[in-house]
């Protein structure tokens, strides 16, 4: 037994097979986990009920277990954020950068090699996604 926040062994195992330049999808509900990502990514189902969890609480989980060097998001068509955006902001670490894209170009972002993992939540929230880059370890 581990003595980290996260106790859910696939994901664990996910995490740590993730390298620097790695992707990892935080995806809502909603998102096509078939279809949505590499052939190859190792894809851990979370959801077990509708808003059951939520992305911020598995992000929250997941950047106490690996450096997240970059993240990217869809934004609407009108560009506005939606209110999922200040969470992830307030859990992702100081100053890394929140890159916003449309939908489309997010898609072909979780469509990349570098995505190794998707960790499918309960979400029902639009635009509830985020691709996270892992960085490097330093200690």
């Amino acid at each position: 037994m581990t003595f980290t926040d996260c106790i859910h062994p696939e994901l664990l195992k996910a995490l740590a097979q993730a390298g620097h330049g790695s992707n990892i999808l935080i995806a809502d509900g909603n998102f096509p986990a078939d279809i949505g990502v590499p052939e190859r990514a190792a894809k851990v189902f979370l959801n077990y009920a509708p808003n059951k969890p939520l992305v911020p609480e598995v992000l929250e989980t997941v950047t106490k277990l690996v450096n997240v060097e970059s993240a990217l998001v869809a934004v609407r068509d009108d560009g506005k954020d939606t209110p999922i955006m200040d969470e992830f902001r307030s859990l992702l670490p100081e100053g890394t950068p929140l890159e916003k894209v449309g939908r489309w170009d997010f898609r072909a972002a979780c469509m990349a090699p570098e995505t190794g993992l998707l960790i499918q939540t309960g979400d029902l929230r639009l635009y509830g996604c985020i691709l996270l880059t892992v960085g490097i370890r330093t200690e």
